[in-house]
């Protein structure tokens, strides 16, 4: 009986096994589907000194524990005018990190008005390595590595944004 059970659970643990890996076809493909953008809302990135617009964006919203715990994790590629927004329920100070996270990202963090405190430049993709805040931030916007030069962001910029909700 001892014997029987083993072999049940070999065969069983077999079949788990199997069912997580990724599926392929004939040709080798992989038929697992990659994570896509979803377009939530619309972000414009401001001066500080003139309120000139600096870029627009696509972005996802990231504002729930899932979806903040996950941010941009398992993706290969964003385009270079969509983004991630995080939406917290208050400020503190804050840490990203890089874990199965494939492309590089600019981390930016803003406070409770929506005006930069710090920001992460060239986030390696990862990396386990802690990216704090140099301040309380509420929101926190991921954009493709390289962006925020592009840009010339400084600490009180600012972003505004709406929902599609």
């Amino acid at each position: 009986m001892k014997k029987i059970l083993i072999s049940a659970a070999l065969v069983a643990s077999m079949f788990t096994f199997y069912n997580c890996k990724d599926t392929t076809t004939s040709e080798g493909e992989s038929l697992t589907k990659e994570i896509t953008f979803t377009k939530e809302g619309e972000l414009q990135l401001l001066k500080a000194e003139n309120d000139s617009i600096i870029a627009k964006l696509d972005i996802e919203i990231a504002d729930d524990e899932y979806q903040t715990e996950t941010g941009l994790m398992y993706r290969h590629s964003m385009a270079e005018n969509q983004g991630m927004l995080f939406v917290f329920p208050n400020m503190q100070p804050r840490s990203f990190y890089m874990k199965n996270t494939y492309i590089p990202l600019d981390i930016i963090y803003l406070n409770s008005d929506k005006k930069i405190v710090s920001i992460q430049k060239n986030a390696k993709p990862l990396n386990e390595t802690s990216l704090p805040s140099e301040a309380p931030s509420q929101y926190v916007l991921e954009v493709n590595g390289g962006l925020a030069d592009k840009w010339a962001l400084k600490k009180g910029d600012f972003i505004k944004f709406t929902n599609q909700e």
